[in-house]
């Protein structure tokens, strides 16, 4: 290889400056400029580590975290400008209603209501009473349902009752564990049931004057549609679990899990420009399997 011999810098006779003095500003200013360059992708790559990271963090779908982390910012900002309808403000303070009714076992109308529940579940088997083991078999921590709707009130016992009454083949096919390869230890059937429902009340943002969210938003639109939408996006959901729960091969212990993968699935959809009734739901489908 021959070896490219330095130029002295001779200095010329009109500006009295090296000869070469572009040429070294020049590779100067390549330096510069790589090193600079360098930097914003180190820091580029820094960021897009940190968003990976974050969206790892408590699900499995980062790239659903993601969108949906981007998509909150845009929803706060819609719902900064759009107005409720007179029908919507009517239903919606309907459901927040009902939301604020607390079970109470001293009540005859509970007490007929979890009864009724009963005979939608086991129609050929007498209820022993209000306070009795059988109620295990539903999938109720104890012998004593009322224990369970502390956490959520008298809704989830009427999601439970519209599921069993309205779509009562698919109520049956899912207390039963009819279908799919299950594990040993299966899900609760009640107890997941009333998990749902407070689900599905955070993810809408129910308690807001408003809902901010897209989510939340185009469930009110659906509502001035069907004054029961609540109720049969629960069945919906419902059935969402129950497939995601065969689809992970999950057990008992993996049930926070699936009921976050089912709301990441119920938010995407909900967020679709083209629904507008609940029966535009893809996952609707699966109540008539």
């Amino acid at each position: 290889m021959r070896i490219r011999r330095r130029r002295r810098c001779i200095p010329s006779c009109s500006s009295l400056q090296p000869i070469d003095e572009d040429e070294v500003y020049w590779r100067e200013k390549s330096r510069c400029e790589e090193f600079v360059w360098g930097h914003k992708l180190t820091h580029v790559i820094l960021q897009w580590a940190q968003c990976f990271s974050n969206a790892m963090v408590g699900s499995k779908s980062w790239i659903g975290g993601l969108l949906n982390r981007s998509g909150n910012k845009r929803h706060g900002v819609r719902a900064l400008g759009y107005c409720l309808s007179p029908l919507q403000e009517q239903r919606l303070q309907r459901l927040q209603e009902r939301l604020q009714v607390p079970f109470d076992e001293t009540r005859p109308d509970h007490q007929e209501s979890l009864k009724a529940l009963w005979s939608a579940a086991f129609p050929n088997i007498d209820l022993k009473g209000l306070i009795s083991e059988q109620w295990k078999e539903m999938g109720w921590q104890g012998p004593n349902p009322s224990t369970d709707f502390r956490g959520c009130g008298f809704i989830s016992l009427e999601n439970l009752l519209f599921f069993a009454s309205t779509y009562p083949a698919s109520f049956q096919r899912l207390l039963f564990k009819k279908e799919g390869d299950r594990a040993m230890w299966e899900y609760p059937f009640a107890v997941a049931g009333i998990n749902i429902t407070y689900m599905l009340i955070q993810m809408l943002d129910l308690y807001s004057a408003k809902p901010k969210c897209l989510p939340g938003q185009n469930f009110i639109k659906i509502l001035s549609e069907d004054e029961a939408a609540f109720d049969v996006l629960y069945c919906i959901a419902f059935e969402m679990m129950d497939a995601q729960w065969l689809a992970m091969r999950a057990s008992y212990m993996q049930f926070n899990e699936v009921l976050q993968a089912t709301r990441d699935q119920l938010e995407r959809e909900l967020s679709l420009e083209d629904i507008h009734r609940i029966q535009d739901l893809p996952a609707y489908n699966l109540l008539y399997q």
